[in-house]
């Protein structure tokens, strides 16, 4: 088998079915430029999420359908972001957004002390001043640079984890996967799919034109992978609702990509007016997806126990960087440093230092297989009843590519770059909250339920936080 169809039936054993007859996925010459296989990594969480999906229709209609997903289509989804063009200048996203990291000089890769490279992601500002009180110098190129140059890189990484900032020791896979971490992450496979709870199966409605027709989604996420998740989860017909502090900065250009197909709302959960907002939600909801801190949640009275006491039935899907148990579950993290800490910079550099991979190779494949996850989760709940747990991270998904292999140098000569005409082909426009907009449409063709997002995509905060609200 190829390497896209043997990870494809690894996720369908997680899923509890055979590889299906009815799904092709259409191989290509390579789009991005590595020996990882990122494209068919990509193609596969795709194929999977819309093979549950098309399941879940044969369960509410008796009808069966053909899927397809392409690899160089699912290699231009891992940088969707990338391929937005607006109307109104004046209404396009600043592509810097909240992200700035073009004013501060702690960014990127730094030698250490001890030869070794650390990775630095400034982030979100108040992340970026914690992270240059850990350095302690000029925030200025040459200075950042001689600072670390006076750390050892495991100290440093160290003592900005513990500063609650951001940042990453290149290490080789060998030394990730000999972690305790790396072990942790190990004996857990990609998506994890738990039942944490008990309650009365709750079939699909009969009736709707899509899959998830009525199933209701809290989306508690920023940035990329938790945003692609409830993205797919709309594609498929979820009424998606984005549940936004009105307080924590977001990345606009993200917004734009990840938003297609959601309502968006603003709820304060530092104001018991706003968790009492939230639990109202819950109730009406039938997932709750998140990617915050380990903990923060859980201390405001949304854990996942506490929610399916709630909400018996719910599926609570969790998505982070480095896995939700061990010591790492509280670090903050993001796709480059998911690709640095496993081993996949350093083999992706080689000999000329690590070097991250031309797309957010763990970020979207996260997110789809948040949402594979996600849909395995509903299907078993309508045949079987209960609650369920669905995790996944950023660095899970980077040692599942990893460990996909490493093709030969070859395969960089079959690269052939994603050109204009198909970006052109693979692309919707319609009237958004942003002005006339040009984006990439759902990555995958189903003959029954086409992939669609009903809602264009508006600004944070547009809509009320009411399930009935229109």
């Amino acid at each position: 088998m190829t390497v896209a169809r043997t990870a494809l039936a690894g996720l369908m054993a997680l899923a509890g079915r055979a590889l299906p007859d009815f799904a092709t996925i259409e191989m290509g010459a390579p789009a991005l430029k590595t020996r990882f296989y990122a494209d068919e990594a990509a193609s596969t969480a795709i194929g999977a999420g819309a093979v549950v999906a098309a399941d879940i229709w044969t369960l509410r209609s008796g009808e069966k359908q053909q899927l397809t997903v392409g690899t160089r289509e699912a290699a231009a989804a891992l940088v969707g972001f990338l391929h937005q063009q607006f109307d109104d200048p004046s209404m396009a996203p600043d592509r810097r957004g909240q992200l700035d990291a073009s004013r501060t000089a702690a960014k990127g890769f730094h030698k250490t002390r001890d030869g070794r490279w650390v990775f630095l992601h400034p982030s979100f500002p108040d992340s970026t001043e914690r992270l240059l009180k850990v350095l302690a110098c000029p925030d200025e190129p040459e200075a950042v640079k001689a600072t670390m140059a006076r750390w050892d890189a495991l100290d440093f990484e160290n003592a900005v984890a513990a500063a609650g900032a951001c940042a990453g020791l290149a290490r080789t896979p060998e030394e990730w996967d000999d972690s305790e971490q790396g072990r942790i992450l190990t004996a857990r496979p990609v998506v994890e799919i738990t039942r944490i709870g008990d309650s009365e199966p709750e079939p699909f409605a009969s009736g709707g034109d899509a899959p998830l027709s009525g199933i209701r989604v809290l989306d508690l996420t920023r940035v990329l992978a938790g945003p692609t998740c409830g993205r797919t989860l709309a594609q498929f017909g979820a009424d998606v609702m984005l549940v936004s502090s009105p307080n924590l900065p977001s990345v606009p250009m993200f917004v734009t990509d990840t938003g297609h197909g959601k309502r968006s709302a603003f709820v304060d959960l530092a104001a018991e007016s706003g968790r009492a907002q939230l639990r109202n939600l819950v109730r009406e909801s039938d997932v709750f997806s998140q990617g915050y801190r380990q903990g923060t949640l859980e201390r405001r009275g949304f854990g996942p126990l506490a929610l399916a006491a709630l909400r018996p039935g719910i599926v609570c899907t969790a998505i982070n960087c480095y896995g939700h148990e061990g010591p790492w579950r509280e670090r903050p993290g993001w796709e480059q440093l998911g690709q640095t800490v496993t081993g996949m910079a350093v083999m992706h550099g080689g000999a000329e230092g690590p070097r991250l991979q031309p797309g957010a190779v763990t970020d979207y494949t996260t997110g789809f297989l948040a949402a594979f996850g996600t849909m395995v989760a509903l299907q078993r709940r309508a045949l079987y009843g209960g609650s369920y747990l669905v995790r996944v991270s950023l660095a899970q998904t980077a040692v599942w590519i990893r460990r996909m292999g490493f093709a030969p140098e070859t395969r960089l000569e079959q690269v052939r770059p994603l050109d204009a005409g198909e970006i052109a082909a693979w692309s919707l426009k319609r009237d958004t909250g942003f002005g006339p907009m040009t984006y990439l449409r759902p990555p995958v063709t189903m003959s029954a339920t086409p992939a669609v997002w009903r809602r264009p995509v508006v600004p944070l905060g547009t809509d009320l936080p009411e399930w009935s609200a229109t």
